[in-house]
């Protein structure tokens, strides 16, 4: 394919594939951007969702497809980045095998608890935590739900102790009926009980506040000024895809993401719009794949 060609792209429909069920924040993003890249391209930009294995599933179908462009992933840190440290063997190379394309935004979890829990900020957590034993919920085994409460035993010098669930749903349940003391858990999937009054936030993992919830504070302004996890989010291709066709994907979205309407959609979403090139993607990549290799080691988390 030569520049003119690049220039020219998409000819024909253009498919991003989610590796999750739809509803969640993986699948709302890429639908927000696929519709702008609809009117944009004047072709349809199609999401297929392609769920299991921890998004695995749908990534080895992207990795395998031809690299042209018109196949995309929508892939976020903790299928990109976790597991290739999770999974004993993958069907394919997170780096490898893809070619960063562009991020999205980045989007804060949340450090929640029941509203009748007799603490209210992170040091009175910690304080309690020493007193006695508290445990926290997550998605699972090697999930970022987990691996943020790994994170916060090692910066707090607690000892928090881990119940898995098969996702993340049955552990709120839990949560809110007193079953278990914390969740760390995705902004947005609590932002409507947040503000009902049925969770209390505690803290944010990012080392800014949410826009959107600036009355939370962060972990990090408790003391733990180290404590710095907002999951990114963003688009790939099959590696070969050539660079032009990547660059014209990268600037249209730069375009989208500085657009009123797309950050507004983003923010009600509990995203903040992030813009990179492909070269600041890769690198970013790179890095959180040897941090989330150290977590997942203490953690002692793996999947076969």
């Amino acid at each position: 394919m030569n520049l003119a060609q690049a220039q020219e792209f998409p000819q024909k429909p253009v498919k991003i594939i989610v590796p999750q069920t739809p509803g969640g924040a993986s699948d709302a993003l890429a639908r927000i951007i696929a519709q702008r890249l609809t009117e944009k391209w004047q072709q349809p930009v199609v999401i297929e969702n392609r769920a299991g294995a921890g998004g695995n599933v749908g990534m080895e179908f992207v990795a395998l497809a031809p690299a042209d462009g018109y196949t995309l992933l929508m892939s976020y840190v903790g299928s990109h980045a976790i597991n290739a440290s999770l999974y004993k063997k993958l069907p394919f190379d997170p780096e490898r095998d893809f070619a960063p394309v562009a991020t999205l935004a980045t989007l804060p979890f949340v450090l929640v608890t029941a509203p009748d829990a007799n603490f209210k900020t992170v040091q009175e957590l910690v304080d309690l935590a020493k007193q006695r034993p508290l445990t926290f919920g997550s998605a699972g085994n090697g999930s970022v739900n987990n691996l943020l409460g790994v994170m916060f035993n090692a910066s707090a010098g607690t000892k928090l102790e881990h119940i898995p669930y098969k996702g993340a749903a049955p552990a709120m349940q839990d949560l809110m009926s007193g079953q278990i003391n914390l969740v760390f858990t995705s902004l947005p999937s609590v932002a409507g009980s947040i503000k009902s009054g049925t969770l209390r936030p505690i803290a944010v993992t990012s080392a800014a506040r949410s826009s959107n919830f600036p009355n939370i504070p962060t972990i990090a302004e408790a003391g733990y000024k180290d404590f710095d996890v907002s999951p990114w989010f963003g688009l790939f291709a099959p590696a070969k895809t050539p660079a032009a066709v990547i660059r014209k994907i990268n600037r249209d979205i730069e375009e989208a993401l500085k657009s009123k309407d797309i950050i507004e959609k983003f923010n009600a979403q509990g995203a903040d719009p992030y813009i990179t090139q492909p070269s600041e993607f890769a690198s970013i990549l790179r890095k959180d794949i040897v941090k989330w290799r150290e977590v997942v080691k203490v953690s002692g988390a793996q999947i076969d």
